[in-house]
């Protein structure tokens, strides 16, 4: 017997990758696991440009999306935008996903919450490693801003590369097939794996396993990861063909 699976989803206003690549991903889950259904629903948060203004902007929107979303009873809550929980300062993804779940409480919804930068952070301890090279689309002050988050946990970036895109809807028509070339700027000598794309944004999902196959490490994103922990935390296998080491299973 199939049972449907509500999946509720924060997203910047002009975000028009995260109701892509989540979708694709469980959508090929469902293809080799044909009980489970999952189903989506997003509340939005005004943000344009990725600024520091902007971003603080959005995340003080993000109580009154969680609020909507409970009236859905999703199983589960993600929030998805990696720099904005970043640029706020290291281990601001246990706030920003207390302040939701404390919303969704207060409406009667039990759902755990996940954040796209907390979940990046799992999944890199999921694969066991410590030391990563990432690209992102951010214009370099916020791409150090991230790597300081990511130190601060203990992951080690080795090398990084900013795409310098600093319009939202940019980013996500950048072509994922460019990150075929791109990863080849980096040095990836002391690198145990690849984060192709730090930004739920950046479409990356068709690149991730041809870059893996190429480079011999284990290649990530932000989009992953959190499919990743969407899929922990709902107590099922993280597996999803095509996607990368991170969710083999």
């Amino acid at each position: 017997m199939s049972r449907d699976l509500h999946v509720g989803m924060i997203v910047p206003s002009s975000n028009l990758t995260m109701e892509t690549e989540l979708p694709r991903m469980l959508a090929a889950r469902e293809q080799i696991l044909p009980e489970e259904r999952f189903v989506f629903h997003a509340a939005r948060a005004r943000m344009q440009h990725v600024t520091p203004e902007q971003l603080v902007a959005m995340n003080a929107q993000a109580k009154r999306a969680a609020a909507e979303l409970a009236d859905a009873r999703p199983d589960v809550v993600a929030t998805a935008c990696l720099v904005a929980i970043m640029a706020q300062g290291p281990g601001y993804h246990c706030t920003a996903e207390d302040d939701i779940t404390t919303a969704l409480r207060a409406e009667g919804s039990q759902a755990p919450v996940v954040s796209s930068a907390g979940a990046l952070l799992s999944g890199i301890t999921a694969l066991g490693v410590s030391r990563v090279a990432i690209i992102t689309p951010y214009m370099p002050p916020l791409t150090q801003a991230v790597i300081a988050y990511l130190e601060d946990a203990g992951v080690e970036v080795v090398d990084s590369l900013s795409l310098e895109v600093p319009d939202n809807l940019a980013v996500a028509r950048l072509d994922p097939a460019d990150l075929r070339e791109h990863h080849r700027k980096l040095d990836l000598s002391r690198a145990e794996a690849l984060v192709l794309s730090a930004c739920v944004q950046m479409p990356s999902l068709p690149a991730i396993a041809p870059v893996q196959d190429e480079i011999g490490i284990p290649v990530l994103s932000a989009a992953t990861a959190t499919t990743h922990r969407i899929l922990t935390e709902l107590g099922l296998d993280p597996r999803v063909p095509g996607a990368g080491a991170l969710l083999a299973g």
